[in-house]
């Protein structure tokens, strides 16, 4: 399914986006900014999926959380600020809902997590729209939600990549939910595949970490000698009580301080040789065969001598060799 045409399921009902709509800045210099995206347009995407919609108020207990994560942990600083800003006011931007697929009664959120927790803590309903969609839809609204409000980290979005691809999502779905292109979109997967998952969630959504240091850390992490070195990291008595970025930096350094192991030469076999010695020591050999080379090496008295001798017969040898070579096969 084109990325025009997915979106359109999104925005059922909703005008037509404009061809420059939800383009990522990938062109833009530096390894953070290729993150960045056209934050204004992704926003009015969002903001058409309430447009016009009849908002609803739902008690939190009835909600649950979407069916694929997106964030490492809960920022505890931007909860709280939501919280007081909610309390002293109301909650003026609603969230979006769909109808439960697999449980009658219940809804599940396709975005505004923490406006819902809010609501919770508080004691309140949520102020809601509902909107029944498939999964794709729901991953398109999710994705591109968040994206619009650009506090997911790399990692976080490669970790949400990573989740919709082991659910069986086609990689056009992931990349119009995050609003990516295919090299960005594999880069992430890389990352997210080869670091171990529970090293990511323990260092946390590192906001401040972009790609190419994740993709460093990946390399480093790969090398099977550094895999002591990040688990006594891991386990090191202060790591828990650094923040996000900084276990990741302590983390970073401690392997890169290992460095990467050197490449392996593959090991030669080693020849196999024999010796040869005739006339009481006068003629002595040292026969070797490695694949398919062969070799003759004559030393002592008569070395030179026989050995101008064997070469001067090498051709009758040879038709020798092939008549007896003839003979064998035929018996």
């Amino acid at each position: 399914m084109a990325r025009k045409d997915l979106l359109k399921s999104v925005m059922a009902g909703s005008p037509e986006q404009p061809k420059d709509s939800g383009r990522s800045g990938y062109a833009m210099r530096g390894a953070s900014k290729s993150m960045k995206v056209s934050i204004d347009s992704l926003a009015e995407n969002s903001k058409r999926l309430l447009e016009g919609e009849t908002i609803v108020e739902i008690d939190p207990k009835l909600i649950d959380v979407s069916f694929v994560s997106d964030r490492l942990s809960d920022d505890d600083v931007a909860f709280d600020e939501l919280k007081a800003s909610i309390a002293a006011s109301r909650q003026d931007t609603p969230v979006l809902l769909r109808p439960h697929p697999e449980a009658d009664g219940r809804y599940m959120i396709v975005f505004g997590h923490r406006r819902v927790r809010v609501a919770s803590a508080l004691g309140r309903k949520v102020r809601a729209v509902v909107k029944p969609m498939d999964d794709v839809a729901h991953i398109l609204a999710q994705g591109q939600e968040n994206t619009a409000r650009a506090d997911l980290s790399f990692i976080e979005k490669a970790l949400f990549a990573k989740s919709l691809l082991d659910m069986g999502q086609a990689k056009d779905v992931i990349q119009s939910a995050l609003t990516i292109d295919g090299t960005l979109l594999s880069r992430m997967l890389s990352v997210a595949q080869n670091v171990p998952r529970h090293v990511i969630e323990q260092i946390g959504p590192a906001k401040q970490i972009g790609r190419d240091r994740w993709e460093d850390f990946k390399k480093l992490a790969s090398e099977p000698s550094n895999g002591k070195i990040l688990k006594g990291a891991l386990e090191f008595d202060g790591f828990q009580n650094l923040d996000s970025d900084a276990r990741f930096e302590f983390l970073h350094s401690k392997l890169a301080e290992a460095g990467r192991a050197p490449k392996r030469r593959k090991t030669r076999a080693t020849p196999k040789k024999r010796t040869w010695t005739a006339g009481k020591g006068r003629i002595k050999g040292v026969i070797g065969r490695s694949g398919k080379a062969f070799s003759i090496s004559l030393t002592a008295q008569d070395s030179t001598e026989f050995g101008d001798f064997l070469s001067g017969r090498l051709d009758q040898l040879y038709s020798e060799f092939l008549a007896t070579k003839e003979e064998q096969s035929e018996q």
